[in-house]
């Protein structure tokens, strides 16, 4: 099929969610793709953080040949033998103790939601000596995204996700991003879960303080409740460690993955404390389809190999945050560069420059997206090299040049003064 039919059926038979752009790609290997015209593309979205070793891994694809012949598919009533196996990677990997399989990284985060509850009443009734309490109160941060289910929506710090779906998952609050003070304020031992994004993805980047999670793991211990972080997209090796909260020096009860875990394939966990998942007995939750063996057998071969890159992602994220603080520095339409490991982006002062550049590098062969309106977003595999880099940051350099002369602006960066920069203001995540 060519682009044209294809797009003309997907009108008229698909449910329409996507705002796609018109590109139909047919193959991938390694940090490329090419569309139905053989024009090749450097992809630096990844799936947005899905293809973490690139597209056709040969470990990914022995992996997927061998269980394929063997058996993609069975009930969770039966034992297979990739569960445990994987488990106990991830667990070794966290610090944590248990492990639990769904499909997706939403699905994972429900869970986590449904722990948080059942905890919280367990706690609760084991304080008062009854199972009716009010311990139901979840707390979330501003400018956060964990998915697209209920009980996801109701706790993304997004109004425009939330909306057009309200009422939602009640007893959920908002606490301003990396602001202690709110967090303290709002925190009382009715909350049974604290949700937090170690690094903030669909919400432009934006790393969560070490402060707050540091305030954050002691007010959750001192009231019962449950520390959860979504490291759904920060996750899995994205930042130079296997979890971006292992920069931090604080351990969650729970935390959720998914995106990169098994190469594409349909995959989530949630990983957790012992006391965390003491509240969940056998019926209380389960999945027909999470965790089954093609998957998981999948997903263990993904995790061998990004053991062996860690290192190549922190020295290629280092030198990728130098080119962006760079790019920062001589271009006055960047207000800042930010992330960690291969998880970066380029704030912009406008949404619509951001979209020029983004669709400029798409039209050069270059594949990134804009986040949160102004956030040009880099999630490239792990595999790139600096040659790709140094490609990327080219294509970018001439991006700004055009879309600044166009804006009549200069490219060359003019400081004004401190008092009139709001780039400059110190926000309590930047002290």
């Amino acid at each position: 099929m060519t682009l044209a039919s294809t797009a003309k059926a997907e009108s008229s038979l698909l449910l329409q969610t996507y705002d796609r752009h018109p590109l139909l790609f047919t193959r991938g290997k390694g940090v490329y793709l090419w569309d139905d015209k053989g024009k090749r593309y450097l992809d630096f979205l990844s799936g947005i953080g899905v293809n973490s070793l690139g597209h056709a891994h040969p470990a990914v694809l022995k992996a997927i040949q061998r269980q394929s012949r063997r058996m993609i598919h069975i009930s969770n009533l039966y034992y297979h033998e990739y569960q445990s196996q994987l488990a106990k990677v991830l667990t070794q990997a966290s610090g944590l103790d248990r492990a639990f399989f769904c499909n997706s990284g939403t699905e994972a985060w429900e869970g986590a939601l449904k722990i948080a509850r059942a905890y919280g009443q367990t706690k609760a009734a084991g304080a008062n000596g009854s199972a009716k309490t009010g311990k139901t109160r979840i707390l979330a941060l501003d400018g956060s995204f964990h998915g697209r289910t209920f009980g996801s929506l109701s706790t993304t710090g997004q109004a425009k996700y939330r909306d057009p779906f309200e009422p939602l998952v009640p007893s959920v609050s908002f606490v301003a991003f990396n602001d202690v003070e709110d967090l303290e304020r709002q925190f009382d031992s009715t909350v049974c879960a604290l949700c937090i994004e170690t690094i903030q993805g669909e919400g432009g980047i934006r790393p969560i303080s070490k402060e707050f999670l540091t305030r954050a793991r002691e007010l959750t211990q001192q009231h019962g409740a449950l520390l959860i972080l979504d490291e759904i997209q920060c996750g899995l090796g994205r930042t130079g460690r296997f979890f971006a909260y292992q920069h931090y020096g604080v351990k969650p009860d729970l935390v959720t993955v998914a995106k990169p875990l098994a190469a594409g394939l349909p995959l989530g966990a949630i990983l957790l404390t012992n006391e965390a998942a003491s509240a969940i007995h056998p019926g209380m939750h389960g999945t027909t389809f999470g965790g089954g063996p093609l998957a998981c057998s999948v997903a263990l071969e993904v995790m061998r190999v990004t053991k062996s890159r860690l290192g190549h992602v922190r020295e290629l994220g280092k030198y990728f945050r130098r080119q962006l603080e760079g790019l920062a520095k001589k271009h006055s339409s960047v207000r800042e560069a930010r992330g960690l490991g291969l998880m970066l982006a380029l704030n912009l002062d406008d949404a619509a420059k951001a979209k020029a550049i983004a669709q400029q590098l798409l039209q050069e062969g270059i594949l990134i997206n804009r986040t949160h309106e102004t956030v040009l977003r880099f999630l490239p595999p792990f595999i790139i090299e600096k040659k790709h880099v140094d490609q990327v940051i080219r294509a970018l350099d001439a991006a700004f040049v055009t879309t600044e002369s166009a804006s009549g602006a200069s490219n060359l960066k003019i400081e004004p003064s401190r008092s009139t920069q709001p780039k400059l203001r110190r926000t309590r995540s930047q002290k």
